[in-house]
């Protein structure tokens, strides 16, 4: 496990490690350069998405040489690059990346699986007036997530998550003339944005204790022992740890990014975007973040059990994370059932396998639920690109009601969908996903916990092969029930899809029971990775389960839906034979409605309480201090006007009048000072008289 991987000693960072910022920054500085190309230039924009994603790969590609090399010669498998990004005081805060084997193995995947999507979105979007503006945000899109994967910062990963949720927003709601992409584009983001809160205060809590949000710091980052050790010391609630509690706040994160229940409801309406944009949300990049922030924290999560000595997935933190994957995993399931829509029903598939990755995690480490991230990866990518090339073959169709007999018209998209959902479904033995699945649920099987997740699982695995065989059935076989003919798409939309169909065959040797590379090369020294055999107890009893449920669900899939040609107004035959179950499937549990009518509808209530509160007290209020203010202003205007500017004006007055008086006694004639000095005489004379008789 992940765990184990904490014993690795650090080493000096070697030039690769120093370069390793290269592979997310191309792309970025690609979706640069196309933001500011006019609509015109489509072969420059393209060109430089594409090219900048192929340099991201050869880097990828030569990282992960350089990490196998490691291994293999038993060397230290992990480089960080730290630098201080904002210093205040004595305080600072660092940010970095990390190569390793996870990282590693990530970046090829997301930079190999980008590429090939990138190169089928040159057929898909041809004739689309915003070309340029598609690859400007494909390449930024693809250039966050490469930034969430190398990150040794957590900072630095919710950064790059954010850019991520933003372009998502742009590309789900690409079509933004379209009401129905608009709303979409804004519940991706709002929703997501529901776990992010939480993912913040995690990392917000994390600071607090540890002093820094980098993973690994030559033993004193937030996931080394100094600092879990610090952890688990401090109580939070409910018995939980400081360890179980963050990581559960950052699970809320994932649960938003990976559409995991109860934040499940984007993921589908995201189908509103172009295919391209489907195919690379829900393969090879913004799902994926998810899980991988659960693999990159799983220390943090399983912190518990590593010290005391405890089973794998045995802290509370990691029981969560097993039970939410594992019901996501059969409610999806159920769902897909019941869809008509070609891609709606591979993103009810995609939530469910999440499910299953997230279930893997919990109970088996990160070795399982990684393995089948980077499976999925690859046949999902090969069955959305495949659903956008029938879409693109039958003229903008994307209700399987209305196709049919696919198998002639378009034989190169048929034998590879065929690929991809034979490994979905996990076909014994042939195909990857048969692997990478049975991986997580041979871990469910010897959870310390209870088995009721194995038996979900298993359930689970019969629904995906039923509910994919009633999808191929109606689209591939019987006869066309469409508008107009259907044609077989470009090559430089189908040559991707064999690629992808290879990988999705060729994949599943590298994890097998027999020969568990995969899961070595993430959790020991390459000594551990030799060849086996199937010798282990219970683990062909297993195998033979799984195959035995993975047939059942096609035969009967084929048995209900293979030989039948249903009219387009049709009801479906389970619909038939069991409405209200029907009902009840194909309204989704009617999940959106039970939001709608609670929680939208409460924020709708303290919305239109809060714009009268705005109206009416607060403005109110307001408007009171403003008329008390402005009569204040009116009594003081008034006041100044009549008694002190008419004081003053009196006074100015009185004083202008006797100044007139006087300057007429001011004659300048001798004669009349004369006068009045006798007049003054006399005045005085009859004062001093009368006052001498009193």
């Amino acid at each position: 496990m992940q765990d184990e991987m904490l014993l690795i000693a650090p080493q000096a960072a070697s030039a690769i490690a120093q370069w390793l910022w290269l592979i997310p920054v191309a792309p970025i500085v690609a979706s640069g350069i196309a933001a500011l190309l006019k609509q015109p230039r489509r072969q420059l924009a393209s060109s430089l998405a594409i090219g900048s994603l192929s340099l991201s790969l050869f880097l990828s590609l030569i990282a992960f040489g350089h990490i196998v090399a490691a291994w293999a010669a038993n060397a230290p498998t992990r480089e960080v690059v730290n630098f201080t990004w904002i210093e205040v005081g004595s305080q600072s805060v660092d940010l970095g990346w990390v190569l390793d084997p996870l990282s590693a193995i990530m970046l090829v995947m997301v930079s190999f699986v980008g590429l090939l999507i990138f190169i089928y979105s040159i057929g898909y979007m041809e004739h689309d007036e915003n070309f340029t503006r598609f690859f400007c945000f494909l390449s930024l899109f693809a250039g966050a997530m490469l930034g969430v994967v190398i990150a040794n910062s957590l900072l630095l990963l919710f950064m790059c998550w954010e850019i991520v949720g933003l372009t998502s927003y742009l590309l789900i709601g690409f079509w933004y003339h379209k009401p129905s992409a608009a709303a979409a584009a804004r519940k991706a983001f709002v929703t997501t944005r529901v776990g992010d809160i939480f993912f913040l205060l995690g990392m917000v809590w994390l600071f607090a204790q540890t002093g820094t949000l980098l993973f690994y710091n030559d033993g004193e980052g937030s996931l080394e022992s100094g600092a879990l050790a610090n952890l688990l010391a401090h109580p939070a609630a409910l018995g939980l740890t400081a360890a179980g509690a963050i990581g559960l706040l950052i699970f809320c994160g994932a649960v938003g990014k990976s559409g995991q229940l109860p934040l499940h409801v984007w993921l589908p309406d995201a189908m509103e975007g172009p295919t391209p944009v489907s195919a690379l949300i829900h393969a090879a990049t913004m799902v994926a973040a998810g899980v991988y922030l659960i693999a990159r924290v799983y220390p943090l999560m399983q912190a518990g059990a590593v010290f005391h000595g405890l089973a794998p997935g045995s802290t509370p933190a990691l029981a969560v994370v097993t039970w939410v994957g594992a019901i996501t995993a059969i409610f999806a399931a159920l769902i897909a059932i019941a869809q008509d829509d070609i891609k709606r029903i591979l993103a009810y598939s995609t939530v469910s396998q999440l499910g299953y990755m997230m279930a893997g995690l919990g109970m088996g480490g990160v070795a399982v639920g990684m393995f089948h991230l980077i499976t999925h990866a690859f046949f999902k990518a090969l069955l959305f690109l495949g659903a956008g090339s029938v879409i693109h073959g039958t003229h903008e169709e994307q209700d399987i009601r209305r196709m049919g007999g696919l198998k002639a018209d378009m034989p190169v998209t048929f034998a590879t969908y065929t690929i991809g959902m034979l490994a979905l479904c996990g076909f014994p033995l042939l195909f990857s996903g048969f692997w990478s699945k049975d991986g997580i649920l041979e871990a469910a099987k010897h959870w310390s916990v209870t088995r009721t997740p194995f038996y979900l699982l298993v359930f689970g695995a019969l629904l995906t092969a039923f509910y994919m065989t009633r999808q191929v059935a109606y689209v591939f076989f019987g006869y066309w029930r469409g508008r107009r003919q259907a044609h077989e798409s470009p090559r430089v939309m189908t040559r991707p899809l064999m690629i992808l169909a290879f990988f999705s065959i060729l994949l599943g040797f590298i994890g097998t029971p027999a020969w568990p590379w995969f899961q070595k090369f993430l959790s020991s020294p390459a000594a551990g990775a030799e060849m086996r055999g199937f010798h282990e107890p219970g683990l062909l009893l297993l195998m033979t389960t799984s195959s035995i449920v993975v047939l059942a669900g096609i035969v009967l899939g084929a048995w209900i839906y293979g030989w039948r040609s249903p009219s387009p107004d049709e009801p479906d035959v389970l619909e038939q034979s069991a409405r209200p179950i029907w009902r009840v499937l194909r309204g989704k549990f009617f999940v959106d409605e039970f939001y709608g009518a609670t929680v939208i509808a409460f924020f709708w209530w303290w919305g239109r309480v809060a714009d009268w509160l705005d109206r009416r007290i607060w403005g109110g209020a307001v408007a009171a201090v403003t008329w008390m203010f402005a009569a204040w202003a009116r009594l003081n205007r008034f006041l100044d006007t009549n008694w002190v500017d008419g004081a003053f004006d009196k006074g100015c007055d009185e004083l202008s009048s006797g100044g007139g008086l006087l300057s007429r006694v001011q004659t300048g004639r001798v004669q009349t000072y004369l006068r009045l000095l006798a007049l003054g005489v006399i005045l005085l004379a009859v004062i001093l008289l009368w006052s001498s008789r009193a």
